[in-house]
């Protein structure tokens, strides 16, 4: 189980995960065809969002926050992979998904997949999501998890970060697990 409390003695922000286990797989093509494993990013801390491209709050909110922080982190930055992963496969593509989440922060990865490959992470990763209202309408949403998943550098879940955490705070926290 990991300490809530840091060597300095300052508590971090996030929620600790006791007996973390290594991160759910999390394979899905990029916007360029190239595959994204987060296995391959062992040795960097990684932050998990799962979301949607039209979403009105939490989802710009986050990424928003996201962005301070990795402005925060300066050179550590290069350190932390942020990954905004869609699971509105039927109306965000992969490219969407990136256009999405650059625009918060031209490092930010944005990913999405097939129905079926959603469907697999959503397992893998214990979340629900799911539309809601007439999807092909105005009134159209996705149930989503509001937290962020943040993977350590051993590849393992270590936190989870509910929506309004600040910026400032978040990147504190980071640099702890760098």
């Amino acid at each position: 189980m990991l300490p809530l409390f840091a060597s300095c003695g300052e508590p971090m922000r996030g929620i600790a995960i006791g007996d973390a286990e290594p991160a759910p797989p999390l394979q899905l093509t990029a916007f360029d065809g190239a595959r994204f494993d987060i296995a391959a990013h062992k040795g960097s801390v990684v932050l998990v969002y799962f979301g949607y491209t039209h979403c009105p709050d939490v989802c710009p909110t986050t990424l928003s926050d996201w962005a301070k922080a990795r402005r925060a982190l300066e050179d550590d930055s290069a350190k932390v992979k942020f990954v905004f992963v869609s699971v509105d496969p039927e109306r965000d593509t992969p490219e969407l998904a990136q256009v999405y989440a650059r625009q918060f922060d031209r490092a930010f990865i944005g990913l999405s997949g097939t129905v079926e490959e959603i469907e697999s992470l959503k397992t893998a990763w214990n979340i629900a999501a799911y539309p809601e209202g007439d999807t092909r309408g105005r009134a159209y949403s996705v149930a989503h998890p509001a937290y962020t998943f943040v993977v350590g550098r051993d590849g393992r879940l270590r936190y989870l970060y509910e929506p309004g955490v600040r910026s400032e705070d978040l990147a504190k926290d980071l640099r702890k697990l760098l």
